[in-house]
C-alpha cells in the first residue's frame, strides 16, 4: 500500500510532531507581546531580549556555567546514592518476607513524612554545605525507588516463582533472569519519580540551606538584588534541564523495555 504523500497528510504529520512545542510557543508569544505592548511593568517582567542579553553576559563570564555544573554535580551524586540505596532495599523487601515484615511498616511511615521536613534534621547532621545538600537529594531520590522496586518484585505473578523452582533456579538466577526483568517497568517508574524529586530537592536545598555556588544560589541573588532578568534566566534553565531529564528517562526506559521483549 502506497504511503499517503498528500500535502494535507504531510501537514498533519508535521503538526503532530510539533504539537508538544505549541504551548511553549504560545507562552513565549504572550510574554513577548506583554513586554512589547507594555501590558506589564518591565521592572517585574523583563523582555525576552533582556533575558537573552543577561544569558550572554553570564555565560561569557563563565559564572552561570559553573553554577549549573555545581547543581548538576550535587544532583547526580545525591540521585546515585539515593536511587542505589532504594533499589537494594526494595529488592531485599521484595525477596524476603521477613525483611518486609520488619522494615516495611517503618518504611511506609517514613514515606508519610513531607520531604522538606527533613531539611532541619539533615542540616544539623550534615551541615548546610555540600554534604547536607547531597544528603537531602539522596533522601528525595530514595523514597520513590524503594517503594516501586518493592512493589514491582512483590507483584510478580506466582507462576514466575513456581517456574523458577521447577527449573531449580538459585536466588541470584531468579533475581537476574526473572525478578528484575519482570519488575523493570515498576523500577523505572520509581527511577523516573526519583529524577523529578531529586531535581526539586537540588534546587530546594540550594534555596533553603547555606548559599553556595548553584542555580538556587543565583535565584536567591536575583531575588535579593531585584534582578528580574537573572530570575527569569534561572527559571528557564531549570525548565530546560528538567525537560532534558524527562526526555532522557523516557528514551532510556523505552529502549530497555524494547530490548527486554526481544
Amino acid at each position: 500500500m502506497a504511503a499517503d504523500t498528500s500535502p494535507f497528510h504531510l501537514l498533519r504529520s508535521v503538526a503532530r510532531h510539533w504539537r508538544p512545542f505549541l504551548a511553549f510557543g504560545a507562552i513565549f508569544l504572550l510574554w513577548l507581546a506583554a513586554t512589547r505592548f507594555a501590558w506589564v511593568d518591565p521592572r517585574f517582567v523583563p523582555s525576552p531580549a533582556a533575558v537573552v542579553a543577561r544569558a550572554r553576559t553570564e555565560f561569557t563570564t563563565g559564572t552561570l556555567a559553573f553554577d549549573i555544573s555545581e547543581s548538576l554535580r550535587r544532583n547526580i551524586t545525591g540521585f546515585a546514592i539515593g536511587a542505589s540505596a532504594g533499589l537494594l532495599l526494595g529488592l531485599a523487601l521484595g525477596f524476603s518476607r521477613t525483611a518486609e515484615r520488619i522494615i516495611g511498616p517503618s518504611l511506609l511511615a517514613f514515606r508519610q513524612i513531607a520531604l522538606f521536613a527533613w531539611v532541619p534534621l539533615l542540616s544539623v547532621w550534615f551541615g548546610g554545605a555540600d554534604a547536607g545538600k547531597i544528603a537531602f537529594i539522596a533522601v528525595a531520590a530514595f523514597q520513590p525507588v524503594v517503594i516501586n522496586t518493592w512493589q514491582g518484585v512483590r507483584g510478580l505473578p506466582p507462576a514466575y516463582r513456581e517456574l523458577s523452582e521447577v527449573l531449580i533456579f538459585s536466588r541470584i538466577d531468579f533475581a537476574r533472569l526473572v525478578a528484575l526483568p519482570g519488575a523493570l517497568p515498576s523500577i523505572f517508574t520509581g527511577l523516573y519519580g526519583a529524577l523529578i524529586y531529586a531535581w526539586l530537592a537540588t534546587i530546594g536545598s540550594e534555596l533553603f540551606l547555606n548559599v553556595t555556588p548553584g542555580i538556587g544560589g543565583r535565584l536567591n541573588e536575583g531575588s535579593q538584588l531585584f534582578e528580574m532578568d537573572l530570575l527569569f534566566l534561572g527559571i528557564i534553565i531549570l525548565a530546560v534541564i528538567g525537560l532534558f531529564y524527562n526526555t532522557s528517562a523516557l528514551w532510556l526506559e523505552t529502549w530497555l523495555l524494547r530490548r527486554r521483549t526481544r
